[in-house]
């Protein structure tokens, strides 16, 4: 089931995501439902937020991604990044590495616009897998990205958020014009 995703404006998106506790077939399902909707909406990384859920589960896949490559470590090894792809990230916690890095930025929730937003190159992150299993892994490049991009989704946190004030006056206009839209549409 492909969820429609909210846009910009939305109030759900600034929530804070419940932790998850239960591990059910319907979480199965839903974790599923996510990734469908993120296929086919052509991203890289969606947050239950951003489908009117606050959770803390988003999931991500970089596969694909050869213009903008991605690193993995699993146990302090470099480790294959497809192989561990698509990932679905349960009550994150990420630690940022590496040295700040600008890089473009967009959102499924923000369509058509697009920033360089500074971010970490490298993130530690502890998290369950759908099974409520813990796991452990660093990411680099636009792993990395996505893994703080969608963990802070899950903390109300948006891209917008993260801009400095040059590019975010760049798409400014652009982002108070789908805010005004999304709230005429929530309004009915």
């Amino acid at each position: 089931m492909v969820f429609p995703v909210v846009k910009y404006g939305d109030p759900i998106l600034r929530k804070k995501g419940v932790r998850v506790t239960e591990f059910t077939s319907e979480l199965q399902e839903y974790i599923g439902n996510l990734f469908e909707t993120m296929y086919q909406a052509r991203g890289v990384g969606l947050a239950s937020q951003q489908v009117g859920q606050a959770l803390q589960i988003c999931v991500i896949d970089v596969r694909g991604m050869k213009d903008r490559p991605s690193q993995l470590w699993l146990s302090g090894q470099e480790a294959e990044v497809d192989a561990f792809m698509p990932l679905a990230l349960i009550n994150p916690v990420i630690k940022p590495r590496g040295v700040p890095l600008a890089g473009p930025e967009g959102c499924l929730s923000f369509p058509e616009i697009y920033a360089e937003v500074v971010r970490p190159s490298e993130v530690d992150v502890t998290a369950l897998n759908q099974r409520g299993e813990s796991f452990e892994f660093r990411s680099g490049g636009l792993l990395a990205r996505a893994v703080q991009h969608e963990v802070d989704h899950l903390n109300g946190i948006l891209f917008i958020d993260r801009m400095d004030a040059e590019n975010l006056g760049d798409v400014k206009a652009e982002i108070d014009s789908l805010m005004a839209k999304t709230r005429q549409q929530l309004k009915g």
